[in-house]
C-alpha cells in the first residue's frame, strides 16, 4: 500500500492524463484519439519512473526532448483500463488533477466502446479532453477538431 499511495502522490505533482488527436483521413470521424498517462522526471531522479514501470507492469520510459527529462508513459488502452485507471480509483489523487483523471477515465471508456468512431462520441470526447489540463498548450481548437464532419459543440 505504501508504494501505491506514494505513486499516486507523485503523480499528483508530476503526472499528466491527456488525450491527443491526430488527423486521419481514412477514419470515419477524421481523427485518431489517443489517451496517455505520463510522469516526467529529471534523469538524475529517474528511480521513481522505474518504480512506476515495475508497479504497473506496462508502458515505457523514454527521453522527452521538449524539456530534456525522462518520461514514463502508458498509451495502450487495455493497460490504461486494466492497470492505470483502477490504481487511481483505489488510490485517488488529492489535487485538482483528480478532475482531469475522471475525465480521462471517461474518455478511455468511451474509446473502449468505440464511441470515438461516431460523431456524437467524438464530440463528447473532445469536450472532455478540452476540459482537461486547461493550462496546457493545444495543437487543435475544438472548432478544428469538430469541423471535419461538421460536428458542432
Amino acid at each position: 500500500m505504501y508504494v501505491a499511495s506514494y505513486l499516486s502522490g507523485y503523480t499528483d505533482g508530476e503526472g499528466c492524463f491527456t488525450v491527443s488527436f491526430s488527423p486521419r483521413i481514412k477514419l470515419r470521424t477524421g481523427w485518431e484519439v489517443r489517451p496517455s498517462f505520463s510522469v516526467s522526471q529529471n534523469a538524475d531522479r529517474s528511480e521513481v519512473l522505474q518504480l512506476m514501470l515495475e508497479y504497473f507492469g506496462c508502458g515505457g520510459i523514454r527521453p522527452d526532448r521538449s524539456d530534456r527529462t525522462l518520461k514514463y508513459e502508458v498509451r495502450d488502452l487495455g493497460h490504461l483500463l486494466e492497470r492505470v485507471i483502477p490504481h487511481f480509483e483505489r488510490y485517488p489523487l488529492l489535487s485538482g488533477k483528480r478532475g482531469d483523471f475522471l475525465r480521462f477515465a471517461k474518455v478511455c471508456e468511451l474509446i473502449r466502446v468505440r464511441a470515438h468512431l461516431t460523431e456524437p462520441g467524438l464530440r463528447t470526447i473532445v469536450e472532455l479532453a478540452l476540459a482537461m489540463n486547461i493550462s496546457g498548450r493545444r495543437k487543435f481548437t475544438a472548432e478544428r477538431l469538430l469541423e471535419h464532419r461538421n460536428l458542432k459543440l
